[in-house]
């Protein structure tokens, strides 16, 4: 979800929810703690340099109850990020602390934001060839000794 997608979506709503991947509602108490940029430059497994950026909502809860986000407030630290760090329309994820922090893409379902899952991904299949479908294999015509020290499975 594009941040000017989440701006449009806080203009339908008074209340703000957040919804797990699981079903589960974010505690209403929780908040958006920070709104940043962040880019992640790096090297892939096939070797070529790429440049990720997007915006980070971290969302926060805890023991004060009191202290809830609004979806006006949200619009109004949006457009101070948006003026401080001029970031631009990309798109939003958000961390979400659990067993630990969670990283989650955002949809909109026309009432609440969904936190969706993410994934790791091999950005380089075609330079490790890795088939773009799952291959199937009978394990009884497997030869037994492939995956043995000096065996070709690795």
């Amino acid at each position: 979800m594009k941040l000017s997608e989440v701006k449009s979506a806080l203009e339908q709503i008074e209340k703000l929810h957040f919804i797990l991947p699981n079903g589960v509602l974010v505690p209403i108490h929780s908040h958006v703690t920070e709104i940043g940029a962040i880019t992640r430059h790096f090297i892939d497994c096939g070797g070529s340099e790429r440049i990720e950026k997007k915006i980070n909502f971290q969302l926060w809860d805890t023991i004060d109850y009191d202290h809830r986000l609004a979806p006006e407030k949200l619009k109004n630290i949006i457009t101070l990020s948006e003026e401080k760090l001029g970031f631009g329309n990309l798109e939003v994820e958000v961390e979400y602390q659990a067993n630990t922090i969670g990283r989650y893409g955002l949809e909109f379902d026309g009432l609440n934001f969904l936190l969706t899952s993410t994934q790791t991904d091999c950005l380089a299949k075609d330079k490790c060839n890795i088939p773009t479908e799952k291959v199937r294999v009978n394990l009884g015509d497997m030869n037994k000794n492939a995956c043995t020290p000096g065996g070709d499975c690795c």
